[in-house]
């Protein structure tokens, strides 16, 4: 992996599991002996509830400079509002991450499997993100009308990265799409991979053919890519040492 590009490989959360307890620092809070091996995490705990401001400048507290965070955006504004939200409201919730500073770098939209493309809605929620942060906006679309070329052009157009699924459901899923950059190749974008487990979503370990074959696909992203890799298979906490072997293929 050249050095050139910035990998992020984390988990869902920051458990770290007793199984692989001893490759972590022995002393401070898990969230501190976490980000003291793996340089990101998937705040997924802001989907179902609320923060106090206070908690997020605390997690911030306790990384290093490097470290960095995305956030999972409510399940009130995704699911339940279904992205007709009012700028307002957007603005609020970003607000509210403000404690975590520059380490937050990536907020993540993810839809519901039932929720089809309508354009001119998920235009104007994507706008009203874009007006309250200035960061990396990624979309995980569960529904088929989102891939699409039109759906893609979209995403292109308000510079949303599409997150690269496994499972891959529907078929395209499992690949990176929407905005790539300003020449479409990665560069100056975030490449989002979200793995969930298989073929147990969330409890599966993913076994060494399938971290191999990730690891040789990174390759084809240049200089100038943010890559991020996140494990969401952490029911059975097998999300940490995924990550950690993660990391291993690719130093």
């Amino acid at each position: 992996m050249s050095r050139s590009r910035t990998l992020h490989i984390g988990t869902a959360g920051w458990s770290v599991p007793r199984a692989v307890a001893a490759a972590f620092p022995a002393d401070g809070s898990q969230l501190s002996r976490y980000a003291g091996v793996l340089n990101a995490t998937e705040i997924n705990t802001t989907f179902s509830r609320t923060h106090r401001p206070d908690t997020f400048a605390r997690w911030a507290a306790q990384t290093p400079a490097g470290f960095r965070f995305s956030v999972k955006l409510p399940r009130a504004m995704t699911h339940d509002a279904r992205l007709k939200v009012p700028r307002a409201e957007v603005r609020s919730f970003v607000d509210s991450l403000a404690g975590l500073g520059e380490r937050l770098a990536v907020l993540l939209v993810q839809l519901p499997p039932s929720l089809p493309l309508e354009t001119r809605t998920a235009r104007a929620f994507f706008r009203s993100l874009h007006a309250s942060f200035d960061g990396a906006i990624v979309c995980e679309p569960r529904h088929a009308s989102w891939f699409t070329a039109a759906a893609d052009r979209l995403l292109v157009e308000e510079r949303i990265g599409r997150v690269a699924a496994d499972p891959a459901r529907p078929v395209g899923a499992g690949e990176p799409g929407g905005w790539l950059g300003e020449r479409g190749d990665g560069r100056g974008a975030v490449v989002y991979y979200r793995w969930h487990g298989s073929p147990r979503m969330y409890w599966s370990r993913y076994e060494d053919d399938f971290l191999e074959g990730q690891a040789q696909a990174l390759a084809r992203w240049p200089d100038g890519t943010s890559i991020w890799c996140v494990f969401d298979n952490t029911a059975s906490g097998a999300a940490a040492d995924d990550a950690l072997r993660f990391s291993a293929l690719l130093r």
